[in-house]
């Protein structure tokens, strides 16, 4: 009941920043709502105020009235470009996930809850003032009693009971969309809050995160391009995650760059460098790249590097999308837009009976245009995004992994535009994807997948003649039971024929006798009831109940003939 009564409040506060945002008629856009919608004009609060803002605008404040999970809502949304008009798309871009930090007792509280020690007896130094100051958690630096520099990632008390409720209520918004709004279908709100809480419910555990993070600091192992702190697994637990503090500047900061002397443009092809790396080559990636989550080394202005914090949201890739993919892009510069349909045929991504052609013809009157532009003006993240677009006329489904993938790609060519906004990312990234496709095929990859392979190859080679021998037993009682059922199959047809000719010949007879009964009586049929009949009728009679008798033994028999002979 209290559960109840809380969702009813919750409501009504949505309900009453969407009036104050004059996003109350979004409402009158559902089915049963839609003929009432002129009573929006009568309500009193419409009468003498004014829209202020766009509609973007005004969505991208209501959510930041809503609170913390609204916003993150939104910003994922932000991401979902294949859904969403450009204009709401690039102003719920702008949310930013700014709340006030919670009181620094509690942080303490929560860490030494967590840790089961005292907080003096894990830090040397512990400061009280955040970092930094996010939804679900903030971040306080500290120094370990060793001397190491560190950052403790606290997730904010209570967070987790606040989440779920506005997921109950997202998932109940987005039901009543999906059944009774005009756009519930195309929209698919229900999978885009399913999505959302896969996402923010991950983000929750901080074991993950910091697995997330060694994951990638391994994977750049040896590799100067992208530093990752290391993680501090003793002072970690679900709620709380301690993590090598760096330093660095902030990628956003591009005056302080230029004024250091950091070559951009050398900055900004690493930058794509690193994601196609993670993509193609380790199929593990930061997906949350945003200007906030990545630092610049630049001790050694000429030979610069990144640096990346904050991994509670990765993706990956299936080695078939990987593959397709890289052959996407691939054929999209090359203009080769039959190939680019097959592909999304292919994949999966669009239906298995889309005309490849219809499909072609779409994609080359949405893409062809871009191609007037030089190549340095041409956005890789929008390429995929209208492309993403054009399949979902064809009933593409959505692909999560793939979604995420453009929002990094986004993130990555935005960067590197404002670094060197003559940055040609198609001539960075093209040696890499021939490499990468090179790799794939070929000797290379055989050697390489034999290799792989070849220790459960070997635990398996002494079993080898034993499986053979049951494969060999497996097939032979295979034979014999399909004999077996052939002879049965024929034993059938022919107890079945046998039956359609005896009663082919009992129709027949039956119609001859009909037949000739009245033919012998036609004589006598005039003298009924003192009348004068004619004959001839009886005798088209008789004909016909014969020609029935004989068309219908002659379909059973030849039913019978129809049997399926798969078998022999």
């Amino acid at each position: 009941m209290i559960r109840t009564f809380k969702q009813g409040l919750r409501l009504w506060t949505i309900g009453r920043v969407l009036v104050r945002y004059r996003l109350d008629a979004i409402l009158f856009t559902l089915k049963p709502l839609r003929p009432l919608s002129f009573l929006l004009h009568l309500l009193p609060w419409n009468w003498f105020r004014r829209e202020e803002g766009t509609r973007g605008e005004r969505i991208r404040r209501s959510l930041e009235d809503l609170g913390p999970i609204f916003i993150k809502f939104g910003q994922m949304l932000s991401t979902r470009r294949d859904l969403l008009p450009d204009d709401i798309a690039l102003e719920l871009a702008r949310l930013q996930d700014r709340v006030p930090p919670f009181p620094s007792d509690q942080a303490r509280m929560a860490i030494e809850k967590s840790l089961e020690r005292p907080i003096d007896m894990i830090f040397a130094e512990f400061e009280d003032i955040p970092l930094a100051s996010a939804s679900i958690a903030q971040v306080h630096s500290a120094r370990l009693r060793d001397g190491r520099s560190v950052v403790v990632k606290v997730v904010r008390p209570g967070i987790d009971r606040t989440i779920r409720a506005d997921l109950e209520i997202l998932h109940l918004i987005a039901y009543l969309a999906d059944r009774y709004w005009a756009d519930g279908r195309r929209m698919r709100p229900r999978e885009v809050v399913s999505e959302y809480e896969k996402t923010v419910l991950d983000e929750l555990d901080l074991v993950r995160e910091g697995a997330n993070a060694i994951t990638i600091r391994r994977n750049f192992e040896g590799n100067p391009l992208l530093y990752v702190p290391e993680v501090i697994w003793d002072y970690t637990r679900t709620n709380v995650m301690v993590m090598e503090r760096i330093s660095g500047i902030p990628v956003a900061h591009i005056e302080e760059l230029r004024t250091r002397g950091v070559d951009l443009k050398l900055l900004a092809e690493r930058g794509v460098e690193i994601f196609f790396t993670q993509v193609f080559k380790h199929n593990f990636f930061h997906a949350d790249m945003h200007p906030g989550n990545i630092f610049i080394d630049a001790t050694d202005p000429a030979d610069p590097s990144y640096m990346a914090v904050d991994f509670g949201i990765v993706g990956s890739l299936l080695q078939s999308d990987q593959h397709y993919l890289a052959e996407n892009f691939h054929a999209f510069f090359s203009r080769d837009y039959r190939r680019v349909a097959e592909l999304y045929v292919e994949s999966g991504w669009v239906p298995e009976g889309t005309r490849v052609d219809e499909f072609e013809a779409a994609i080359r009157s949405v893409c062809e245009p871009i191609f007037q532009k030089p190549l340095d003006q041409i956005s890789f993240g929008h390429v995929l995004l209208r492309l993403f677009q054009t399949a979902r006329r064809f009933d593409m489904e959505v692909q999560p992994q793939l979604v995420l993938l453009q929002k990094t790609l986004l993130n990555i060519e935005g960067l590197g535009r404002q670094m060197y906004p003559q940055l040609d990312l198609w001539t960075t990234a093209k040696p890499f994807l021939e490499r990468w496709m090179s790799e794939q095929v070929g000797l290379r990859a055989f050697l390489r997948s034999a290799e792989r392979h070849l220790p459960r190859i070997l635990v398996q080679l002494p079993e080898l003649p034993v499986r053979l021998q049951e494969a060999l037993d497996a097939e032979r009682q295979r034979a014999q039971r399909d004999a077996a059922l052939r002879a049965e199959v024929r034993e059938l047809r022919s107890l079945l024929q046998r039956d359609g000719r005896r009663r082919l010949e009992s129709l027949v007879g039956f119609g001859l006798l009909l037949g000739a009964g009245i033919l012998t009586q036609m004589e006598s049929v005039p003298q009924w009831f003192g009348l004068a009949w004619p004959t001839w009728p009886l005798g088209l009679i008789g004909l016909g109940l014969l020609l029935f008798s004989l068309r219908r033994g002659d379909g059973a028999l030849k039913s019978m003939r129809t049997i399926p002979r798969r078998l022999d």
